[in-house]
């Protein structure tokens, strides 16, 4: 992944939200090269056997956090072509 820091936010039902970590989860197992995105652009990404994985909750008033962090090496590497490609994407947009 090249660049910085890409931060994607939309409201999803609890079905919508479901479908996009289920396809996540499918990408992880699968391993190769995904494209992640919630609304916009991907970004691609090469997926390694391994994650350090972290999960917080935080309460915000009114509002409860649920967070949860994948974080491995930055390889560089650019995928082969005959790596194994998923697509991993969200609604298109806010409601």
């Amino acid at each position: 992944m090249a660049g910085g820091k890409i931060e994607q936010r939309v409201i999803l039902s609890r079905q919508e939200a479901a479908k996009w970590l289920h396809s996540l989860a499918n990408a992880l197992e699968n391993g190769g090269t995904t494209e992640v995105a919630l609304v916009g652009p991907g970004v691609a990404l090469n997926l390694p056997d391994e994650f350090e994985v972290e999960l917080e909750l935080e309460p915000y008033g009114d509002k409860i956090e649920l967070e949860f962090e994948l974080m491995w090496p930055n390889s560089g590497a650019e995928p082969a072509a005959e790596e194994k490609r998923s697509r991993v994407a969200a609604a298109d947009g806010l409601r």
